[in-house]
């Protein structure tokens, strides 16, 4: 197996945006029922003003270039060819950051996020790197089956290793909370810290999978009956998605890889569901045009198959822990597993994706969290 790495510039032939237009441009629409909203899905209104900007106004090239500003290699590990940015701080104090994104999402989320981290007007810097998960974006296509969250950890480790990294601490959010979690527990003589996000919709809907944990609430209790009350709202209301690509990946991704509309649809309704403030939307088609320019909708979805599959769900370790709540409520504490002395800071908005909501409250909490623990006792 070959351990090289090597220099990688995304460049999408011009031929494949006019084929993006022109799918576009013949889109056949489903039609809505009177009187209905976003409670059956993304609304045909919502669906037309997103493909007519993705069609007409939305610049490719420009996204292109902010993506290339930043270094970015490949390599192969585990028989996967792995896409990455590796941006280095001119710090010498820069601590190593092992950045993983979540679904639907991409490394296009951490656009705002790594100057912040890298260059920082004060506080801790970082040397960034943030894989493309197995399946995702330009780590495609997937070799095989099997790429669980612990398999794509013991990958990130090599990658790691491969890049010189002796210690180094890791973040994520959604899988990437998963996948940095089981990369603390598996590399424990490396990893200094483990920072992850989270929401208190993300925490309820995690929770539905715990076995136990929705007996072991009250539901008299004001804050366990709204935490009873989410769990089964996503369960009947805003599983579905997770529900098919769990159970039949191949066959959604059909229509996720043939058809702009479903990819733009399937990726624009979370967006809208798990966030409560703005994102860009060019940076939403960013993330779309990542997903339908490589063809990772069918193979995201299998990876999520194979974690639903699959026993092995790793420990965070013994390093220190980091919890940034966006949106936070009094239900988080309840069900998330945070040790008593773990570093936990709480922010009024932001929600699923605090990279792109809120990515100066975010880049502050990691170099207050890694600045502790690279600088024990400095204010």
């Amino acid at each position: 197996m070959s351990t090289e790495i090597k220099p990688f510039r995304i460049d999408i032939p011009q031929s494949e945006l006019d084929h993006l237009r022109d799918r576009l441009t013949r889109a056949r629409w489903a039609g809505q029922l009177r009187g209905t909203g976003w409670e059956r899905g993304i609304p045909l209104d919502e669906m037309h003003d997103l493909a007519d900007y993705w069609r007409t106004d939305f610049d490719w090239r420009a996204q292109e270039a902010k993506l290339n500003a930043f270094p970015q290699f490949t390599t192969e590990i585990d028989g996967q060819h792995i896409h990455f940015l590796h941006v280095r701080s001119e710090r010498d104090d820069a601590i190593p950051l092992l950045m993983s994104h979540g679904y639907p999402s991409s490394v296009a989320e951490f656009l705002n996020l790594i100057e912040p981290l890298v260059n920082p007007a004060e506080g801790q810097a970082f040397h960034v790197i943030a894989p493309s998960l197995p399946g995702y974006g330009f780590s495609t296509p997937l070799s095989g089956p099997g790429w669980t969250m612990s398999r794509t950890a013991r990958a990130w480790i090599e990658l790691m290793a491969r890049l010189g990294y002796d210690r180094y601490g890791v973040h994520g959010g959604d899988v990437g909370a998963g996948i940095s979690g089981a990369v603390a527990g598996l590399d424990t003589e490396h990893v200094i810290g483990i920072h992850v996000v989270t929401d208190p919709l993300t925490a309820a809907n995690t929770a539905t999978f715990i076995p136990g944990l929705a007996d072991s609430l009250n539901a008299d209790d004001p804050i366990d009956k709204l935490i009873l009350e989410r769990m089964d709202s996503f369960h009947r209301e805003g599983s579905g998605y997770l529900a098919i690509q769990n159970s039949r990946p191949q066959t959604i991704g059909y229509g996720l890889v043939d058809s702009p509309i479903l990819q733009l649809a399937w990726i624009a309704e979370k967006f809208e569901e798990w966030t409560d403030l703005p994102i860009d939307r060019d940076l939403l088609l960013t993330t779309v045009s990542l997903y339908w320019f490589t063809g990772s909708g069918v193979s995201a979805a299998h990876t999520l198959y194979e974690q639903a599959h699959s026993s092995e769900w790793g420990n965070p370790g013994s390093a220190p822990q980091g919890f940034a709540v966006f949106g936070a409520d009094e239900t988080v504490r309840r069900v998330l597993p945070a040790p008593a002395d773990a570093h936990w800071t709480e922010f009024e908005r932001g929600l699923h994706f605090p990279s792109m909501e809120a990515p100066a409250e975010l880049a502050g909490d990691l170099r207050m969290f890694f600045g502790a623990i690279a600088h024990p006792g400095r204010p």
